[in-house]
């Protein structure tokens, strides 16, 4: 008994070094970051997050059939007059990507997206760091949260339409208040795939107080549910976002 003990604070002493290793970027002011350093902070950070879209396939596939959808060689988001259609249940449900049209019997996994809060400053300075050219620019005036690894072919059409309608159906969400809708969406086109860049206003000040924020976003048939935790969002002792 004594030894498996032993064992188990070895495994946890371990851990923890690992873990401490990972975020030694916490404790180093930017200048002194490595490429290591800025690397996890736009991987493995409070500021990103992995998540696997679902998809509702409870609309009506003649609606869909009729009205179209952003393509995506048969797969689309299902926005008015764009051909294609797609979709996804943010609470439960699962499912995939229907192949082949509007055949709805046959399905693949969908994609894990990644999230990133642009705006805030470490993630900002971890950019400047890796010399990601790619990365969106921003002003001072709003949060931008940042969707990558859409497939390549998902977003086609009038850009113009596709954000607007993107925009309609996605929020920042905070317990006792109102959500936070975003000004405008942008869709950058990158050699990687499109990444989708929602803007919020900081006139809707997001403080410590807020705790948990919650990234609600609808595109078509595609949804999602993303917590971001405003405790961990700090750096230098000081909010980040």
């Amino acid at each position: 008994m004594i030894r498996k003990w032993r064992v188990l604070f070895s495994v946890l002493a371990v851990s923890a070094t690992v873990l401490a290793a990972d975020e030694a970027w916490k404790d180093k002011k930017v200048a002194d970051w490595s490429d290591d350093d800025a690397q996890q902070v736009l991987t493995a950070s409070p500021w990103v997050k992995s998540v696997t879209p679902s998809i509702n396939r409870s609309s009506n596939n003649g609606q869909r059939r009729s009205r179209g959808g952003i393509g995506m060689g048969g797969v689309g988001l299902g926005i008015p007059g764009m051909g294609g259609g797609m979709g996804g249940s943010r609470r439960g449900g699962g499912g995939g990507y229907p192949q082949g049209g509007d055949n709805d019997s046959t399905y693949t996994e969908p994609p894990t997206l990644k999230l990133r809060w642009e705006s805030a400053m470490p993630v900002r300075e971890a950019e400047l760091k890796t010399k990601d050219n790619d990365a969106p620019t921003l002003d001072q005036d709003h949060y931008a949260i940042a969707v990558y690894g859409v497939p390549t072919r998902m977003l086609g059409g009038d850009s113009q339409h596709i954000e607007d309608q993107l925009k309609k159906k996605a929020s920042i969400k905070r317990d006792g208040k109102k959500d936070i809708k975003p000004s405008s969406v942008e869709v950058l086109q990158r050699d990687n795939g499109p990444v989708i860049v929602y803007l919020f206003p900081r006139t809707k000040e997001i403080t410590a107080e807020d705790r948990r924020l919650e990234f609600d976003v609808e595109a078509g048939r595609l949804q999602f549910t993303q917590s971001f935790y405003v405790d961990e969002m700090k750096y230098q002792g000081k909010l980040e976002l």
